[in-house]
């Protein structure tokens, strides 16, 4: 009975222990609020139209669990990026990411104690709050690799048609209309020019196609042309230049990973290769020895 009661004691220390730590951690890194700024009507519209709003405290357990860490760690904004960069999909929204959270890590740490009959993995909590971003993450990562597979060929297009006397957003209507199959970067360029016909200025419909998309190169590429907007220049030169540069940085991107190529070579032939040589070359040496005996 004692022995029971004493684990029940460490596991709620630890738990409480984990989750403090955690939120001290979160706590440092997170951006503080600003509460002297002056309360904005749209921004508030939006924030009762936005998905956090299904959320129902009064009623149940998980959403109230999700509010807290939702008001705690400041997730709103950071939710709403990351499903803005997954492309905004349907599924999943951000109060279904920010689900995923909350029963990520309360389903890990209680299935590892129910199996391994130990308290110890209470500490895996933060893991599960984690991983979803995690996972999250790498779909967003592939989503940007395959939006600068083409994006060096679509400015090379773009300045192509622009220099013809068209302006950059009759440009982009080319560039999608005569594609056979529409990759990601022309889907997001479709939804930049619908924005636009929907009311949006030139700059916030460029704006949003940036945060869409999440890329440095597309960030620097939206600069370009609101500067070229703002400034009259000539939006062709900056293209060129910007096209040339780009290339040049994904050669030397390139040369840097062929140069780590031959370091990352060798764990897997230290691990693998050597020791499989060393059996093969060997291994008909020890037999005869073995078999035979040892001659001295």
């Amino acid at each position: 009975m004692n022995q029971m009661i004493g684990e029940l004691v460490l596991a709620f220390c630890l738990f409480i222990g984990g989750i403090s730590v955690f939120v001290a951690v979160l706590h440092l890194f997170m951006p503080k609020k600003d509460e002297n700024r002056i309360v904005d009507v749209a921004a508030q519209r939006f924030k009762s139209s936005s998905s956090f709003a299904r959320l129902q405290p009064e009623t149940k357990w998980v959403d109230r669990l999700a509010v807290f860490c939702l008001n705690t760690f400041n997730l709103e904004k950071p939710l709403e990026s990351m499903h803005m960069q997954l492309g905004s999909p349907q599924e999943p929204q951000p109060v279904d990411i920010l689900y995923y959270k909350v029963i990520f890590a309360l389903v890990i740490p209680a299935g590892l104690m129910l199996i391994t009959q130990s308290v110890f993995w209470i500490i895996t909590l933060p893991f599960g709050f984690i991983l979803p971003d995690l996972v999250f993450k790498s779909r967003i990562q592939k989503r940007q690799g395959e939006i600068m597979g083409n994006f060096s060929a679509t400015v090379d297009l773009a300045a192509l048609i622009i220099e013809s006397g068209l302006d950059y957003l009759t440009a982009f209507e080319r560039i999608i209309s005569i594609a056979k199959h529409k990759t990601i970067l022309e889907e997001e360029l479709e939804k930049m020019l619908n924005e636009i016909k929907l009311g949006y200025s030139r700059r916030e419909a460029l704006e949003r196609f940036a945060n869409r998309t999440g890329v440095q190169e597309v960030r620097s590429l939206v600069g370009l042309i609101i500067q070229s907007d703002e400034l009259g220049t000539s939006l062709v030169d900056l293209l060129r230049n910007f096209s040339t540069d780009l290339r040049s940085r994904r050669m030397s991107k390139a040369e840097k990973l062929a140069a780590q190529a031959s370091t990352k070579m060798l764990f897997p032939l230290f691990i693998f290769i050597f020791p499989t040589i060393f059996i093969l070359i060997l291994s008909p040496m020890i037999k005869g020895l073995l078999s035979q005996g040892l001659s001295f």
